[in-house]
């Protein structure tokens, strides 16, 4: 059921995303179908200009692993050959070195380009995976767009699904989570641009090739809590040790995450975003892996705003239930 509902999740939380962008453009007269058109070209581009910023953060890293490995192992065998034979530990250097060339070159692809060829190459040997792809693609636009438009008129007729008794306690509910929704992803967008300002002012003083695109990268993950900022200091140390070794540059890399992580999460985000969504970090993980397995990275990506309508009904269920005089008894 995950593969029928996941184009339809996207759709919807595309659609949600990019409705006060339609709201702003009808508010200029424009048609609701030229606003919804203009409003999914939008989204489109922006998801575009991530993948090509992917791209070539890819196109930095790789040629750097292939040309520094060797080098980084000669830095690493002077600096911990020493100390190995004060244990009396040899290592053969050359051997190692070797080794380790020969698997880059056979499994690391010159430049990211290639890469993409290759991967690209692959998908289409089967037919079935190109198929799939293009006709969820298409679904989700075809879905979205006509999400923008009848916006109103879809959660009206979900209005006249609901009892009447229990419409102003859906009302309420609703938009509830419509505010923590809002306050969360806006608050995001902005963290995200001050974040993306921060990491990529920081590596480029640090001297970080490709600096721009890892710093947008690293705030960009941010919305993956504890696995994005691994991952972005990961590729952070991976870029300063091939390119420097280990040298002093190192411990600015992790000045500067350390620096981030704290603005991030003592000034801008209770500032911006709130305390998130109020989840326990137990719960946070339990929410990425859920909706992980259910609906893939995607999914990742949607765990904390999922978790937060979940966390309203959870909310509200539990106040019910500890009013009632069965608990009260």
């Amino acid at each position: 059921m995950a593969e029928l509902f996941t184009p339809f999740l996207t759709a919807f939380i595309l659609a949600y995303i990019l409705r006060p962008a339609f709201l702003w453009l009808e508010r200029r007269q424009l048609p609701a179908s030229l606003a919804a058109l203009l409003s999914v070209v939008f989204g489109l581009g922006v998801m575009i200009a991530i993948l090509g910023l992917f791209i070539g953060l890819l196109k930095t890293e790789l040629p750097l692993i292939k040309a520094q490995l060797p080098e980084w192992i000669a830095n690493t065998q002077a600096w911990l050959g020493p100390k190995l034979s004060e244990f009396h530990i040899d290592l053969d250097w050359g051997a190692l070195k070797t080794a380790a060339s020969q698997k880059i070159s056979a499994h690391i692809s010159d430049n990211a380009n290639a890469l993409v060829s290759g991967t690209l190459e692959t998908v289409l040997m089967s037919g079935s995976s190109v198929i799939a792809g293009f006709v969820n693609s298409v679904l989700i636009v075809f879905v979205m767009f006509y999400l923008l438009i009848d916006w109103q008129h879809f959660f009206g007729l979900i209005k006249k699904m609901v009892p009447l008794r229990a419409q102003e306690t859906v009302r309420h509910l609703a938009m509830h989570a419509d505010g923590l929704l809002s306050q969360y992803l806006n608050g995001m967008v902005i963290v995200i641009a001050i974040m993306s300002a921060f990491y990529s002012v920081g590596l480029i003083l640090i001297g970080i090739q490709g600096a721009v695109a890892l710093g947008i990268f690293t705030a960009l993950m941010i919305v993956i809590p504890y696995i994005g900022i691994a991952l972005g200091l990961s590729l952070a140390l991976l870029s300063a040790l091939l390119q420097f070794g280990p040298q002093y540059e190192i411990i600015a890399v992790l000045a500067l995450y350390g620096l981030g992580q704290f603005i991030e999460g003592f000034v801008l985000t209770p500032r911006l975003v709130g305390e998130r969504i109020g989840l326990h970090p137990v719960a946070v993980l339990f929410s990425l892996l859920l909706f992980g397995k259910l609906f893939g990275f995607f999914g990742i990506l949607l765990a904390l705003p999922i978790s937060a309508v979940a966390l309203v009904l959870v909310q509200y269920l539990w106040s019910v239930y500890t009013q009632s005089s069965w608990y009260k008894k």
